[in-house]
């Protein structure tokens, strides 16, 4: 895959497709690219070029030292679709990617065509302030994998550990070997614990799509709800599953996200 140098860290990308608009994606805390797996085919299909790449601190990219936060992601994030030449696109970030994608909303608007904020919140709360610290005092004592088998636990529903073992199994075992450091972990989560847009959120008028997975314990539906109801012109939807939806209910999460990119006329240009 190409790796661009932007902003003194090495960013790796992949972008894929022809379609006359571009998706660009931004993954959650300790992913990279390759969350979006149950994503990219649907986006191709549907008629859109797809980007994708690994955040500072995780994958094929630079792992530079901390802390990281919300606002340094966006400009990396900018820096490379400015070096892509992307313009006037749609934007999707989930959980710590919708919180980037926020940042980069409220700094570069007029980039976008839209903007889809899943799984995610304008401030974290008490309740998740005090499960991240958790995630960083195990992180410190125990390393990262310690930590990716808590966050499974929260991430999908009972059906699934139900039903879907082999899948589970999986998922297991790609986050007990993820190319993540503990320095590099930490100075991701930092960047989550400190995100808050709430005085800010609401000057943005991109049209919006803010999506929930409706089972969701690790940032509660309710954090998702309070984020739709500070966006002035947002849309609301919940979607089977929990915070990996995406991965869980793929049929749903896409189907609510292409419909809602398809009919996004925000970015046109007159």
């Amino acid at each position: 895959m190409p790796v661009a140098r932007l902003n003194d860290v090495d960013i790796n990308y992949l972008l894929e497709g022809d379609g006359p608009e571009t998706v660009v994606l931004i993954n959650g805390l300790a992913d990279d690219l390759l969350t979006w797996f149950y994503q990219v085919e649907s986006l191709l299909k549907a008629g859109f070029r797809v980007l994708r790449f690994d955040n500072r601190g995780i994958g094929e990219s630079s792992k530079p030292a901390g802390p990281y936060t919300t606002e340094l992601f966006a400009q990396d994030a900018k820096a490379l679709v400015d070096h892509l030449g992307i313009t006037n696109f749609h934007l999707m970030g989930v959980s710590m990617g919708g919180m980037i994608a926020q940042e980069y909303a409220l700094a570069y608007e007029s980039d976008l065509r839209s903007l889809t904020l899943a799984c995610t919140y304008a401030a974290p709360g008490p309740f998740c302030s005090r499960m991240f610290s958790l995630w960083a005092d195990i992180a410190a004592v125990q390393g990262v994998p310690m930590v990716m088998r808590d966050v499974t636990l929260w991430a999908f529903t009972q059906e699934f550990f139900e039903t879907r073992g082999d899948e589970l199994a999986e998922f297991e075992t790609a986050m007990a070997y993820m190319n993540q450091s503990v320095p590099a972990y930490l100075a991701q989560l930092h960047s989550i614990r400190q995100h808050d847009t709430t005085a800010r959120i609401s000057r943005l008028s991109v049209p919006t799509l803010v999506l929930a997975g409706e089972e969701d314990i690790l940032i509660p539906v309710e954090l998702s709800r309070k984020l739709h109801q500070l966006l002035p012109k947002s849309e609301f939807v919940t979607t089977p599953g929990g915070h990996g939806c995406m991965w869980e209910h793929p049929e749903s999460f896409n189907q609510h996200f292409i419909r809602f990119i398809k009919n996004s006329k925000g970015g046109d240009k007159q």
